[in-house]
């Protein structure tokens, strides 16, 4: 009997791919590998005019966060009679910030440590725990199409180093990575809620410097409608969206730094030599623990850097490299000079630091462009949310929510529906409810701080573990930015009474609904391989006379590793039947837009009369109806392969009996069999596994289903129920 292994990433309601071991099957998931790898080398290797072009795409989608924070750096610190060195101190640290953080950590060192053309910090714990063979992601896993492109890209590392054999033994260091990722994932959301609501708050608040008598709650409330506007058009797509944004940010890009130029003349010419690191030690050493408050305010200019990585799905390396070196930065840097030599002349306008520095000839032009901007500024974070959602979905981390890819041709651009109407809803009441900039900002730096904290830990495991970089480089690296954002995170924790506590309160509820969903999936993945169907044991139960192998097809969905589903054996003892022509079918989802269609389906005889295996390969922009031309081509597949079957003498024999019977079954009926379990939470359950398992049974009851919408009449739909032990 052939030996069939079936590859796991969830329970039985969670498809992903059926291997096995020997046959037509490894043929064809080999080759797709090989098309996934060849599809992200293209995606890598533009030209130079396409990566231009999607360099000023970047402008509207990944940078709107980083380059608007001018808006509110100055007005979210608390500046008490500061004077010129206090200024120049000011700026030093925004420039060492900007240069550090945004130059060296995150677009030369952080948008190399992609996880198959994707970024942000899970991304990073996915291609740590593929590569230390730890968590549930395994790099054991050598089916995986994601594992071969990881295998070609880390080729010269092979044997484990210390740290990550440490890792794979050591479950409180498990844990310990995977809080540290689920934390960076959930300030990221907290960051993508809290964004638009300070960049568009602080534009249009603008508007109340030539108008006194507008009210802030009027601020607030355009600022709301404005919010809403934007997270309606999402549904349009990141490109469609990039299309109509990048000339506003790149307006503003522009803009800005002439306007500091002049600032720059007018005032204060001599402004760039506050670069020199002696104005930051003079700053804390007279200032002291003032200068180390401050720190809350300055960390919002680096606002936004964390999605040039994280929004990395929806562009490349390349073009969001080039876009940050040659353009974001050079603006910030001047800018930000232009204000604060605006300021060493005024230095009592802190609170309006950027519309009083504006001219007047041209403040209601700026005005119009900056409150446009601000808008755009809020699309990066929003754009990052919707990646790390998708990962955390597609990883069986979070509860699955719909997502729709928006291109065909880009695979990390996605939208979710139900994300982006929670995050709209919770960036107006963030607006309406803490309507104060400043205590939008306490929260803000709070968020901003954590993440790149956290980013920085990943990045020194990737650094050890993965590219075996030279530890004196590792210890540079790790020192100098834990260090800088340690410090920040220190200062920004203050800050917590008077708006800091927004995102924790934000991050801790999403932290929950995700462990809580993957202490579910865990125990039921634990059910099923403990429970699971044999090959020996599924024949003895089609042995027993009392069941019977009724007419028709059968499309059985099954995905547990080394066997079948126990919903198999519940089916077959319940029904007291099979299908006389059933087909064990799953659905394997793969980072290219379209899957050739002779690597479509891939079929494989089982050794038990009348029963298979199917693999259905899918793109993301691919349909996923298994109805009509779809099912045809299983058929034909399955004729092709029965006509040419190979026995284990090496002779050929055709099954034309197995064929006439593969017709008839398919003249008669056509069903599609899914499981659906629940937990059975008894008297024995611990509080614990009560309070969590049922708290996980509502999410579960109302998430969507992990069976895409496969265009199948509900007629052919049947769902086996079945209660897992708790």
């Amino acid at each position: 009997m052939e030996q069939h292994q079936l590859e796991n990433h969830g329970s039985s309601e969670s498809l992903s791919e059926v291997v096995v071991s020997n046959g037509e099957f490894v043929g064809g998931l080999r080759r797709t590998g090989d098309h996934s790898i060849s599809s992200s080398a293209d995606k890598n290797g533009t030209g130079r005019w396409p990566t231009i072009v999607l360099a000023y795409k970047t402008l509207g989608v990944v940078f709107g966060g980083l380059v608007t924070s001018p808006l509110y750096v100055y007005p979210s610190m608390n500046l008490k009679s500061p004077t010129e060195d206090d200024y120049l101190g000011i700026y030093c640290i925004i420039f060492w910030t900007l240069s550090l953080i945004g130059v060296v950590k995150y677009s030369w060192i952080a948008l190399k440590a992609d996880d198959q053309g994707e970024g942000g910090t899970f991304a990073l714990y996915t291609l740590l725990c593929r590569y230390m063979d730890i968590g549930s992601l395994s790099s054991k896993r050598v089916h995986s199409n994601s594992t071969l492109f990881h295998a070609s890209q880390y080729e010269g590392s092979k044997e484990q180093s210390r740290l990550g054999k440490f890792f794979e033994t050591s479950v409180v260091a498990r844990r310990l990575l995977f809080f540290i990722a689920m934390l960076g994932m959930c300030m990221l959301i907290g960051d993508g809620i809290l964004t638009p609501a300070i960049s568009v708050l602080s534009a249009i608040d603008g508007i109340r410097a030539p108008f006194p008598s507008v009210s802030k709650s009027l601020v607030e409330s355009i600022s709301a409608i404005v919010l809403i506007v934007l997270f309606l058009m999402q549904k349009f797509g990141t490109s469609r969206v990039s299309f109509l944004f990048s000339p506003i940010m790149g307006a503003w890009t522009l803009s800005t730094p002439i306007v500091g130029v002049y600032n720059i003349i007018h005032h204060y010419p001599s402004i760039f030599k506050a670069v020199s690191p002696q104005y930051i030690y003079q700053f804390f050493s007279r200032k002291g623990k003032e200068g180390w408050l401050l720190l809350g305010g300055t960390i919002l200019c680096i606002t936004g850097s964390e999605a040039m990585f994280a929004d990395l799905g929806h562009f490349n390396q390349r073009s969001i490299q080039m876009a940050f070196v040659f353009t974001i930065y050079p603006s910030l840097i001047l800018t930000y000079a232009g204000q604060t030599a605006y300021l060493i002349k005024n230095p009592n306008d802190h609170d309006d630091g950027f519309y009083k520095f504006l001219p007047t000839k041209v403040y209601w032009p700026i005005f119009v462009i900056a409150t446009s901007a601000a808008t755009v500024a809020s699309q990066s974070l929003i754009s990052a949310t919707f990646s790390v959602i998708k990962q955390s979905v597609v990883l069986d981390y979070f509860p699955r929510v719909k997502v729709v890819h928006t291109s065909s041709s880009k695979e990390g651009e996605v939208y979710s529906p139900e994300i982006n109407y929670i995050l709209m809803i919770l960036c107006v009441a963030v607006i309406l409810i803490f309507g104060d900039g400043k205590d939008i900002g306490n929260a803000f730096g709070v968020v901003v701080s954590m993440v790149m904290l956290i980013t920085t830990i990943l990045l020194t495991l990737v650094m050890i573990t993965i590219w075996r970089t030279p530890p004196i480089l590792v210890a540079l690296y790790f020192i100098v930015f834990f260090v800088m954002e340690g410090v920040y995170v220190t200062a920004v924790l203050t800050k917590i009474p008077e708006g800091g506590w927004i995102p924790f309160a934000i991050s801790f509820i999403l932290a929950f609904i995700m462990f809580v969903w993957f202490y579910g999936r865990q125990r039921k993945i634990d059910y099923e391989v403990t429970h699971k169907v044999d090959m020996d044991r599924f024949e003895l139960l089609l042995s027993d006379p009392v069941v019977q192998r009724v007419p028709g097809l059968c499309f059985f969905y099954t995905d547990i590793q080394d066997g079948f589903t126990p919903i198999l054996g519940h089916y077959i003892k319940s029904m007291k039947c099979l299908h006389k022509v059933t087909i064990f079918t799953t659905l394997r989802y793969l980072l290219v837009p379209n899957v050739l269609p002779h690597e479509r389906v891939l079929v494989r005889k089982l050794g038990i009369k009348g029963v298979y295996g199917c693999v259905i390969q899918y793109g993301y922009a691919d349909s996923h109806s298994l109805e009509g031309d779809l099912v045809s081509r299983v058929i034909e597949k399955l004729r092709t392969h029965l006509l040419n079957y190979s026995d284990d003498a090496g002779s050929v024999s055709p099954d034309e009996e197995a064929v006439l019977d593969l017709e008839e079954a398919k003249r008669i009926d056509v069903v599609h069999i899914r499981g659906r379990t629940r937990f059975y939470i008894g008297e024995n359950c611990g509080w614990f596994d009560r309070s969590m398992l049922s708290f996980y049974e509502i999410m579960h009851s109302n998430c969507r289903s992990a069976l895409p919408a496969l265009g199948v009449s509900l007629t052919q739909r049947i769902e086996v129920g079945m209660l897992y032990e708790a």
